[in-house]
């Protein structure tokens, strides 16, 4: 692949990760000339480079004089730092002054902003309210919340109290949000009023009451106005009277108290997309999470106190997650609710510059919207304080990146990122002391060490396999809730490669020591015996105009497999037979022979998880007759009625 960026010398040499490796080489006398130098490194002594990591980052902890790393050769059960005690809280609050660090932007216009020390007082206030309400380490409290400040310092006060933190969007369905805290039993939440998207005001508390009704453990609710000045408690109908507003919970001037935790003690409940049956309920450690982000937040993104840094991004995916440990690196975090595309494409184009963001984060799908709407940003804002773009949730393609320096900015660290919900973390992310090769994720991560595997878990380089990671990392989870011995937990990483995590995506090593994600592994097509990723077949299709998204699966047939085709066109465009000529020619052309489809058919709409991914195995259980396990897990549960029984699918 072309080498489309490259780090200037002066960029180099001012980059945490440069002065991480000189702090390295003169603590432990460790020649460390370049990120190969160092990430070989990182793998051969993990405990030492956590160790270092953690130095470098000045984690507020105890770490005891105990190991950094035992049972190492265990996994799982190998354990990071296990006499440690820490408080995440704390290191996400270190910098109490008048530097602004949430700032708060949405659809309508609205700024808001809270500087360190607004923060803390907030955080205070609202963990004493949490401790009158009962709350104790261990307890779990939850959030129905659009991405306000109000999510964030909710989290906060929680994790500070060292009680276990989880949530929800709100576009989340009564069902959605009860397969998701139905599990966990929370004692209180967090709940908005409403929130804002495309022009449109939506209601929270009628969900919310229906949520409540069937959840009668939740001790206390807790509503935040944002929709109305005054939202009416009643509309909470029986649960009312455990319900009180933001602005009269807890108490004002409390002190702020930081309890130390073990290092592994639970901090986030993370959720499964639930399309294969209920939600997995995947808990993450405090130390583990704070960590990891750390070192993905300064090393690989290389922020600092001088950086604003902002993720397009809900409350119910990881990156919220994410986006919230840059407090601890004493950047201002930017939040932003509601449509990325209203008024218009140029919304968060425009926060970008009047806010002077530097590191500008957002999905594949977005920018691939974003060129389809034919609004460019560098032709539009002034987006000189930009450095590093991020984009995740589904592989980038190699058109994307030319979108990305052709129509946003030419000179900036387009880092192409890959991990998920199950690591609450990357396995595969940017490197901002090396140049940037289209269609390829610039790095492995620093202590991760993955591998491509083929079938008989053999490690491959240039040639696609099962993305894989062969020793312990800090942010695996702690466990599934209500797992007790692990088995379920064992069974979704570990029965595929005993002894190894194996991650579910089909993935491949480039000569750069990159990696290209060619799409979920369990979506992977094969037609005549040979594996083909779906990503390969939405980057040709999905660079015609006339193609808003496409969706690939695998139909049995007559004794094979075929590759079908759904695409979703642009108003007033028809799937004629020139067009058709033109997909299958365009994916021939851009691919082989074997991706071209044998049926192309358009449909209306196309499933998507709550989390706005659209969901191939959904549509190929339709296609096949078979039961979609779990409807509630789908944003959009009614576009599956577009793919049963069609003609065209039958001979």
């Amino acid at each position: 692949m072309s080498e489309l960026w490259r780090p200037s010398p002066q960029r180099i040499a001012d980059a945490n990760l440069t002065r991480f490796m000189q702090c390295v080489t003169a603590r432990t006398g460790t020649p460390l000339a370049d990120y190969d130098a160092l990430y070989a490194w990182s793998l051969k002594e993990p405990a030492q480079f956590w160790r270092e990591l953690a130095r470098f980052a000045d984690v507020h902890a105890d770490f005891g004089g105990g190991p950094a790393l035992e049972h190492a050769g265990q996994m799982p059960g190998a354990r990071f730092f296990p006499g440690a005690r820490l408080n995440f809280a704390e290191n996400l609050l270190k910098f109490a002054d008048e530097h602004e660090a949430l700032i708060f932007r949405n659809e309508r216009g609205t700024r808001r902003a809270l500087t360190g020390h607004e923060l803390r007082a907030e955080v205070a206030r609202v963990a004493a309210g949490l401790a009158a309400a009962g709350v104790v380490s261990g307890d779990r409290v939850a959030g129905y919340l659009p991405n306000l400040p109000e999510a964030a310092i909710a989290m906060l006060a929680t994790a500070s109290l060292g009680a276990t933190w989880s949530s929800c969007s709100p576009d989340f369905g009564v069902h959605g949000v009860l397969d998701r805290f139905g599990q966990i039993a929370p004692k209180v939440l967090f709940t908005a009023d409403g929130y804002f998207y495309s022009g449109k005001s939506l209601d929270s508390l009628a969900p919310m009451a229906a949520v409540l009704a069937q959840l009668p453990g939740i001790e206390r609710v807790v509503v935040i106005p944002y929709a109305e000045a005054k939202p009416q408690l009643a509309r909470l109908g029986a649960a009312a009277g455990r319900a009180s507003l933001w602005d009269e919970f807890g108490a004002r001037g409390a002190a702020l108290r930081f309890p130390p935790q073990p290092f592994n003690h639970p901090l986030y409940i993370l959720y499964s997309s639930g399309t294969t049956g209920v939600p997995k309920c995947i808990v993450h450690g405090a130390g583990g999470t704070l960590l990891q982000h750390l070192k993905e937040l300064l090393l690989h993104t290389d922020l600092g106190r001088s950086d604003r840094l902002f993720y397009f991004t809900t409350c119910g995916w990881m990156m919220w997650n994410w986006l919230m440990s840059g407090l601890a690196t004493g950047a201002a975090v930017v939040l932003y609710d509601g449509s990325p595309f209203y008024p218009d494409a140029g919304v968060l184009w425009r926060i970008a510059a009047e806010e002077r963001l530097t590191v500008f984060g957002t999905s594949a799908k977005y920018l691939a919207s974003l060129e389809k709407s034919a609004y460019l940003p560098a032709e539009t804002v002034d987006l000189r304080a930009l450095r590093t773009l991020l984009s995740t949730g589904s592989p980038l393609l190699p058109e994307g990146f030319d979108f990305v320096y052709r129509s946003v900015k030419s000179d900036l660290q387009l880092a192409s990122i890959s991990g998920g919900t199950d690591i609450v973390s990357c396995f595969a992310l940017g490197c901002p002391i090396r140049p940037v090769h289209r269609g390829e994720i610039q790095c492995r991560g620093l202590g991760m060490a993955v591998e491509i595997f083929d079938d008989a878990g053999r490690p491959l380089r240039g040639e696609r396999g099962e993305l894989v990671c062969t020793a312990p990392f800090p942010s695996m989870p702690l466990g599934f809730w209500n797992d007790p011995d692990g088995a379920r937990y064992r069974t979704a990483y570990f029965e595929r490669f005993p002894g190894v995590w194996h991650h579910g995506d089909f993935a491949s090593l480039t000569e750069h020591d990159g990696i290209i994600i060619y799409g979920r592994s369990d979506a992977v097509l094969n037609p005549g015996g040979v594996r083909i990723g779906t990503a390969e077949i939405y980057s040709a299709v999905e660079a015609l105009p006339q193609i808003l998204e496409s969706l690939a699966v695998g139909q049995d047939w007559r004794g094979d497999v075929r590759v079908v085709l759904f695409v979703r066109l642009k108003p007033g465009v028809e799937l004629t037979e020139e067009l058709q000529r033109d997909i299958r020619n365009t994916i021939r052309t851009q691919t082989t022979a074997r991706h071209v489809p044998a049926r192309i058919i358009a449909v209306p709409d196309l499933p998507r998880t709550l989390s706005g991914k659209l969901t191939e195995l959904a549509v190929r259980n339709v296609i096949h007759g078979l039961p979609v396990k779990n409807v509630d897990a789908l944003a959009n549960p009614g576009s599956l009625e577009h793919f049963r029984n069609l003609p065209d699918l039958e001979s």
